[in-house]
């Protein structure tokens, strides 16, 4: 398998990326960026003149400062052939410890010595040990898999440059991966969680997260179960990651199993209760009865409250709930939870912060051509967009938000738009009734009190400021109503009221507390800050949805044709896809490829093909998706793999590989598919020959 090509970003002074990448560390928040392996070129007719050039990289085995030094040494090969105008006099390569929160570097002279060494957060140099290094190699991988691009390009695009490996290739790779998992592992809480998780712990952290998506990718289930199983004789919580393993690998006997003797030592487990309540969701939308599917609902809902109570911090508990009362279609109480899940600030991966390069080069291999991939970049950046498009905040929705947004949207898929807008008036306290209760209250109040309304003032300042207030907030209300106005006079989508400001109830309370008058309020909840704000974004996308059918009904209707830029396909068919129309999204998806290559477009419709178990449109789709990859200097998508492994279980490996071998496609572009097959094959995964 040829190695991707090695772009170049070249320094404008001398060594200042690795200045700035020292000088980030204490900024650091996550598994840290990407390696960084800067390399000093020498001019061969001018020794004196030298420049730095630099690149990124994940996947790379960083074991040891040798298997570090021999990567750079692979650089080298080519600039030092006979016909070279410059040759490669040194390198230094960055590998992130977040473990340790060093940065560990080896540096090499060529030809000359090797020195293996670290740098702190304050930049100070410290001696790299085996300890140090075995918490970098675990790292490593870890970010391999983190910081891969899912097919769509959407990773790939963040930073330029990136050089990506597959870090476990083998099952003797993935011993050692392993076995370090193994050691490090009650240390995993240290290296953060993903963004819905507020409090890292031993089970729900980066590290397991990690084994969990590479097991799920290669499908290396066994494995998984004989290290939890190890690691659950130290500490019971573990059996959460072992029911998961044991659920993926379809030993669910086994994995109920565990759960109910684990919970009977810890029955206030958080993970294993909400472990529970996501098995018994999954089994209830696969029933064969509704008697069967309601009573595998009640089981998860008993399971999910449990969650709740058990960590009424964390976010997934709630989520799970609230998807639970969705399933069971109680739409109030799905509401009512969903308003109560705990909104974390999303914390993004690290990225490199580099000073801006003087020169890029961004190479590309002669086994990725393709001609409808490589017309691609041209053509994308002198698109035009309608602004309307590109003001959809709900594509930027990322961490807790994505997920809330994804339950609303579900709920407006099978409910409709009007009806979840009575629902939400049903739950929450809205403006309009909230004014008008308090006009009554306020009545009954004077009309109370009347007995001492001769001795107050005829300006009452208390009085005046409540008017003053009033005006201001239906000002803000009308202000409001306007941004939500819908432009096209077509348009049938009800804007949504505003919900009453919470702080403007907590005012009324105290003096209402005494009050005989029992409001109807009382029984209704507040709509917190940010679902309110979602209820806005639904409503304009709900909006441009709505205006792009209608359109294209019209057009078709008149038999005309609907243009619009790739891009704006592009865009229209990620809006689908989050409204659940996913009929609507392919359509769009495949507009936009009509024009042009978009690795968005392609995964979106490869979502399409494996859930209706297309075989041949998906290996169609993967082929190209994988081309693109490498064509940027992937040669590794977790996604990908597991969409081909999942392929030879379903239909063979002599089967999957005919079909690549049948497309009319360059044999270089089908050869980068064979090495995804044949990784399966090495960890002798279901379906292959042997």
């Amino acid at each position: 398998m040829v190695a991707p090509a090695v772009p170049e970003l070249t320094e404008e002074i001398l060594h200042e990326s690795l200045d700035a990448r020292t000088e980030s560390l204490a900024a650091l928040r996550e598994l840290g960026p990407p390696d960084l392996v800067h390399l000093v070129k020498q001019a061969a007719r001018n020794q004196g003149r030298q420049t730095g050039i630099y690149h990124h990289v994940t996947g790379v085995d960083a074991s040891s400062s040798a298997s570090l030094a021999a990567y750079i040494n692979t650089l080298t090969y080519k600039e030092h052939a006979p016909n070279a105008t410059a040759k490669i006099v040194e390198g230094v390569y960055c590998c992130y410890n977040a473990f340790s929160r060093l940065d560990m570097r080896i540096h090499v002279t060529i030809p000359g010595t090797v020195e293996s060494f670290c740098v702190d957060e304050r930049g100070e140099k410290r001696k790299a040990t085996d300890d140090l290094w075995l918490e970098t190699y675990l790292c490593s991988v870890l970010r391999a898999y983190s910081y891969a691009d899912d097919g769509s390009g959407d990773t790939i695009r963040k930073i330029m440059g990136v050089r990506r490996f597959n870090p476990v290739t083998n099952t003797e790779t993935e011993h050692r991966f392993l076995h370090a998992a193994e050691q490090l592992f009650f240390r995993g809480w240290q290296l953060g969680s993903d963004s819905v998780v507020q409090v890292p712990t031993n089970v729900s952290n980066h590290l397991t997260a990690g084994i969990l998506k590479y097991l799920q990718t290669t499908g290396r289930y066994t494995s998984g179960i004989n290290l939890f199983e190890k690691l659950r004789s130290q500490s019971v919580e573990v059996s959460s990651l072992l029911s998961k393993v044991l659920f993926m690998g379809n030993e669910e006997v086994m994995g109920v199993r565990t759960l109910y003797q684990s919970l009977q030592d810890t029955p206030m487990d958080y993970v294993m209760l909400d472990t529970q309540a996501e098995f018994l969701l999954n089994k209830a939308q696969t029933a064969a009865t509704p008697e069967l599917k309601d009573e595998r609902l009640q089981m998860a809902l008993r399971c999910a409250d449990r969650s709740t109570i058990a960590a009424p911090s964390e976010f997934g508990t709630w989520a799970r709930l609230a998807q639970v009362y969705v399933a069971m279609e109680d739409w109030e109480n799905a509401l009512t939870i969903l308003n109560s899940c705990p909104m974390f600030t999303y914390q993004d991966k690290d990225t490199p912060v580099m000073p801006e390069p003087k020169e890029v080069h961004l190479p590309t291999l002669p086994e990725t051509r393709l001609d409808e991939i490589d017309s691609e970049p041209e053509s994308r950046y002198s698109e035009q967009v309608d602004p309307s498009l590109l003001g959809l905040r709900a594509a930027s929705y990322k961490g807790t938000f994505k997920q809330a947004y994804s339950i609303l949207t579900e709920m407006t898929a099978k409910i409709g738009w009007d009806q979840l807008l009575k629902i939400r008036s049903n739950v929450f306290v809205m403006e309009d009734e909230y004014r008008t209760e308090k006009q009554e209250a306020t009545a009954t109040a004077n009309k109370r009190n009347s007995s001492v309304d001769g001795i107050r003032e005829p300006s009452d300042a208390t009085a005046n400021g409540d008017e003053e207030s009033e005006e201001e907030k239906e000002e803000d209300a009308e202000s409001t109503a306007r941004t939500l106005a819908p432009n096209d006079p077509s348009e049938d989508v009800e804007k949504p009221l505003s919900t009453i400001d919470p702080g403007e109830v907590k005012a009324d309370t105290d003096n209402a507390a005494n009050d005989e008058h029992l409001s109807k309020l009382n029984t209704k909840r507040l709509c917190e800050r940010w679902l309110d704000s979602l209820f806005m974004v639904l409503y304009e996308d709900l909006r441009v949805y709505t205006i792009w059918r209608t359109q294209m009904a019209q057009y078709r209707a008149q038999q005309m044709q609907y243009k619009k830029s790739a891009e704006e396909w592009e865009i229209l068919g990620s809006l689908a896809e989050r409204l659940q129309h996913r009929d609507e999204a392919v359509e769009a998806y495949r507009a936009c490829l009509s024009l042009r290559f978009s690795p968005r477009a392609l995964a979106g419709i490869l979502r399409s093909y494996r859930k209706q178990k297309v075989t041949r449109d998906t290996i169609q789709a993967v082929i190209r998706l994988v081309a693109w990859q490498y064509r940027w200097y992937s040669e590794f998508s977790p996604e990908l793999l597991h969409t081909v492994r999942t392929l030879i279980e379903d239909e063979g490996a002599v089967k999957v590989r005919s079909i690549v071998q049948a497309t009319s496609l360059p044999q270089s572009v089908l050869d980068l598919t064979h090495h995804y097959a044949a990784l399966c094959a090495t960890f002798r995964s279901s379906g292959t020959d042997g």
